[in-house]
Formats: structure tokens, C-alpha cells, sequence
């Protein structure tokens, strides 16, 4: 039986969500390796430190090609807003880092 009732709004158009203390401190991640398929989007969050040959993923996150647009849609606006308020974000030249994971090549 599903349990599409706990993920539904609740009467006053409300979504209940839930955040425990480990998931509210964060978890720092300075790149990201996406990748795809026919069905999903598969969202590594890594974190690399300088001088350091080996990075771990600390976060993956999988969504559907339909959230997946959805989320692009989301961080365009908070981009605009972000810089609205705060000024252009500034894109630096990242060094290439090879990575290739047996699939599709990904972007961050």
C-alpha cells in the first residue's frame, strides 16, 4: 500500500516537512558531478581540499528528470534574486579535474 498521505499537503495547503539536527548543520561540498540516465539524475556532492589527490563524495542526491528541471528552475531564481540583492556572482576558472565514472559526462 503507498504511503502517498504522509507526502501530501495537509488541509491548509501546508507540507509537513521534517529536519533533524544532522541534516540541518550541512554538509559542506565544493563540487559537483552530475550524472544521467533515460530515468534519473544522479547529483554527487563532493568535497575536494587543495593538495589532497583523493575527494570524497559527501552527498548523492538522485532525482527524476522532472525534479532534476525543476531544481534548475529553482536555483536560476535564487541565483536572480541572490544577485539582486547581493550583486553579479563572479564565475572563476576552475582547473580541469578528470573525472569519469563509466557514464554519461557530467557538469558542475
Amino acid at each position: 500500500m503507498s504511503n502517498e498521505k504522509n507526502t501530501q499537503p495537509t488541509q491548509d495547503g501546508q507540507l509537513n516537512i521534517e529536519l533533524t539536527e544532522e541534516v540541518a548543520a550541512g554538509t559542506y561540498a565544493n563540487l559537483a558531478v552530475i550524472n544521467h540516465s533515460p530515468t534519473e539524475f544522479v547529483v554527487d556532492y563532493i568535497q575536494v581540499m587543495p593538495g589532497v589527490p583523493k575527494a570524497k563524495v559527501r552527498s548523492r542526491v538522485i532525482l527524476t528528470p522532472q525534479h532534476a528541471k525543476r531544481l534548475l528552475k529553482a536555483m536560476a531564481d535564487n541565483i536572480s534574486r541572490y544577485e539582486n540583492q547581493f550583486g553579479e556572482i563572479k564565475d572563476i576558472e576552475q582547473p580541469a579535474i578528470p573525472l569519469n565514472f563509466g557514464g554519461p559526462t557530467g557538469q558542475a
